[in-house]
């Protein structure tokens, strides 16, 4: 009996018939404003232009509503059973293999990093069947500093943890609550791991302020000799180094434990030899795994994610043995969640609905994307192998015994298979591991797992598996939706297009699900058109919408109304707070009108040959005023990015607009200027005037650092001045 018992079940959400309903509606009133817009159109000289690129928008947006739609029809919830998954299998459970990608240590300090390796280290689970890797693209020896610290701490850490069950196991996270956890222990034992761990803190920030690492600390590791004054992080030899051999019975923790297997890597970098970014770094992993431990399951995280969850390779686990459905699952995804979001999330970088719906919704059609981080992938499936319905996985095969060769004999195999000329003339990046080409590969590759018959697999815990440090500053928001609508967009554009890559392979449902993502940049064309042309119109006179006694007005006042206020439902049921709501409301403006443009700009200028694909590391640390004021919910800007100089545009035009259009309104009466007719144009330039007021106050009130800089403000009023000329001439 308990081997029917399955070790996952799958729920479906609740109202899903009222949402269909709902969405009904919202459709008929789409073709109803859509059809007033194409049988209205004013004659020439009366704003036929501007009319008609109205209706370009709206048929736009009507395109990308169909879009998201495919996402919120029958969104599920799975629940895996622990419990079963010990009552089935015991400790018999497969190996695990994690990896850990940075790339530099002063936009990811080594010891938030070193943070993440531990708390991985720490899981709920066997510790001779994990190996955790850090990748290190920096080629530092800062990260190597740290990571041998860590490999040193671990002794103490790892039977702290399991000794009283804490959570989380990320010692920065952990001793930075003050929640009372220390009561778990005795006051004693807790101050003392707390002083280990905030000296080794100190020393790792010291070495990287510094730059240097002491003399008689490079004595006590070999690893520290690859490192000589020629290295630098784009030109240097493969570097491999097992710190800790969880395969040898003398390495244990304090209580006599054994330890996980610890690996640093930094593959080799030359000058001559493009690297393939984070991708390169995933694949060089695959491969120096595979000799090292090899085990059928491989984990990723990124450097600042900490596992948060100690159960989280336990649950990923019940999909991957599941005897009915574990065979056709070929990863299991787990959300992105942050653990620095203010209060009411001021930058609209919670991903809260993205989390609970989307990827749910997904999740029902063939399995979510693959986000690049908290996730399980089969090893073979990484490797290039296809779904067949009698395949079974043996957990066992191919799994490293105890080691017959020496830790230097298996460093140096290793180098080998991190050599920057490894891949030349083979399908790596290809048919075999991540692919290349591309900003966004994590999505490419887990689309050509699909492609390839595979499922996956969201799960959601009520319980985070993972937290992250989310971006604290404007700024960072626009660089990271930048670098990921961009990458989306290249994947609409390129040969990986899900619906012809996908055709006769994924639902078409499941296609479109892809492509909510992948058509976010264009969404910024229709948006600058929707926030200027309306605004200058107001200010000529010339109505774009229908009058408001007209009973054409109403599609359009019901489709913005029930949009708006099921936005609110989804992003209250969500965990969004309700300013929460507002504030991204507000930065889903400053997206489209940046980020997004700056990411159909930059696939423009590939197309054309004119730049080539980069990839910037996401700064993870802030100054402490900019941290101030982030706590305080401020809006940080401090810098003359031409970003700001757009949104100081819009905003200012937007406001002379509505100051514009409500003298004229004072001046001479309703019935001469046919308010009837503009009043709807009054109404989203108001909104748009409303959602900026922190723009306004960045402008002319503020007086501390992070205000927008006046050359910003200059350049912004400039922009508008010459906007307004064809509207007063």
């Amino acid at each position: 009996m308990e081997r029917s018992r399955r070790l996952f079940e799958t729920e479906t959400h609740g109202g899903r018939a009222a949402y269909r309903l709902h969405a009904v509606t919202v459709a008929a009133g789409i073709l109803l404003l859509l059809y007033y817009r194409a049988t209205r159109v004013p004659a020439a000289g009366e704003g036929r232009a501007a009319w008609l690129g109205m209706l370009a928008a709206e048929l736009w947006y009507a395109a990308y509503w169909v879009v998201t739609q495919s996402v919120r029809w029958s969104p599920v919830r799975r629940r895996p059973f622990i419990d079963r998954l010990a009552a089935r299998h015991g400790e018999r459970l497969p190996s695990v293999d994690i990896f850990v990608c940075t790339a530099d240590p002063y936009s990811e300090p080594p010891s938030l990093v070193v943070s993440t390796i531990l708390s991985l280290m720490a899981y709920n689970y066997p510790p001779e069947k994990l190996s955790v890797y850090l990748s290190d693209d920096g080629g530092s020896i800062l990260t190597f500093y740290g990571m041998w610290e860590a490999s040193l701490f671990a002794k103490h850490w790892l039977p702290f943890c399991k000794r009283y069950n804490i959570e989380p196991r990320s010692p920065a996270a952990y001793f930075s609550q003050s929640d009372g956890h220390q009561e778990l222990c005795t006051p004693k034992e807790w101050s003392l791991i707390k002083d280990m761990f905030d000296e080794m803190t100190e020393r790792i920030d010291t070495a990287v302020m510094s730059g240097k690492i002491p003399e008689e600390i490079k004595a006590k590791h070999k690893g520290f000799h690859e490192w000589n004054q020629e290295i630098t992080s784009k030109n240097h030899q493969p570097i491999v180094q097992i710190l800790i051999d969880g395969k040898d019975q003398n390495a244990v923790d304090n209580d006599g434990n054994v330890l996980p297997t610890l690996v640093y890597m930094a593959r080799e970098k030359r000058p001559q030899h493009h690297h393939n970014f984070k991708a390169g770094a995933m694949n060089a992993l695959i491969r120096v795994s595979s000799v090292i431990s090899n085990s059928p399951i491989i984990m990723n995280v990124d450097c600042d994610m900490y596992s948060n969850n100690n159960d989280a390779v336990r649950d990923a686990l019940c999909f991957f043995l599941d005897e009915e459905m574990g065979h056709k699952i070929g990863f299991v995804q787990y959300p992105q969640n942050y653990n620095n979001l203010s209060k009411n999330d001021i930058y609209g970088n919670s991903l809260h609905v993205i989390n609970e719906v989307e990827m749910g919704g997904m999740d029902s059609l063939g399995g979510p994307l693959y986000i690049g981080t908290g996730c399980f992938h089969r090893r073979e499936i990484l490797c290039g192998r296809k779904f067949t319905k009698d395949y079974q996985e043996d957990w066992n095969a191919g799994i490293k015994d105890k080691l017959q060769e020496s830790i230097d004999e298996t460093e140096e195999k290793a180098k080998s298979l991190a050599a920057c000329t490894y891949e030349h003339g083979t399908q790596w990046g290809d048919e075999i591991g991540v692919k290349y080409g591309c900003a966004v590969e994590d999505v490419i590759t887990g689309l050509a797992i699909h492609c390839r018959g595979w499922e996956s697999v969201y799960n959601n815990p009520k319980k985070p598996a993972f937290m992250g440090v989310g971006p604290t500053t404007l700024a960072q928001t626009i660089l990271q939706h930048k670098r990921w609508s961009e990458g989306n967009l290249s994947i609409f554009l390129s040969k990986y297009n899900v619906f012809l890559f996908g055709h006769g392979k994924t639902k078409l449902r499941h296609q479109m699900g892809y492509h909510i993502y992948g058509l976010w940049a264009p969404n910024s064309l229709a948006t600058l058109y929707y926030v200027i042309i309306p605004s200058l119109a107001l200010l000529k006179g010339t109505p774009l919408f229908p009058e408001i006694t007209s009973p054409w007005i109403a599609p359009f006042v019901y489709v913005f109304c029930v949009k708006t206020m099921y936005s609110l439902y989804e992003a209250l049921s969500s965990g969004d707070t309700l300013k929460g709501w507002w504030n991204g409301q507000r930065m889903w403006l400053v997206k489209r009108i940046t980020s997004y443009l700056f990411g159909v700009l930059d696939n423009l200028r590939k197309l054309l040959g004119l730049s080539k694909m980069n990839f910037v590391v996401s700064p993870k640390v802030s100054d402490e005023d900019e941290s101030k004021r982030y706590e305080q919910e401020i809006m940080e800007f401090g810098s003359s990015d031409p970003e700001y100089v757009i949104i100081g545009t819009i905003t200012l035009l937007n406001l002379v607009c509505l100051l514009g259009g409500l003298s004229k309104v004072m001046k001479v009466g309703w019935n001469n200027i046919h308010l009837d007719a503009l009043f709807p144009q009054l109404i989203l330039c108001g909104m748009v005037v409303i959602t900026s007021i922190p723009f306004y106050e960045a402008m002319f009130l503020r007086k501390d650092k992070g205000r927008i800089p006046f050359p910003v403000t200059l350049a912004s009023i400039g922009f508008v001045m010459l906007a307004l000329l064809p509207a007063i001439v």
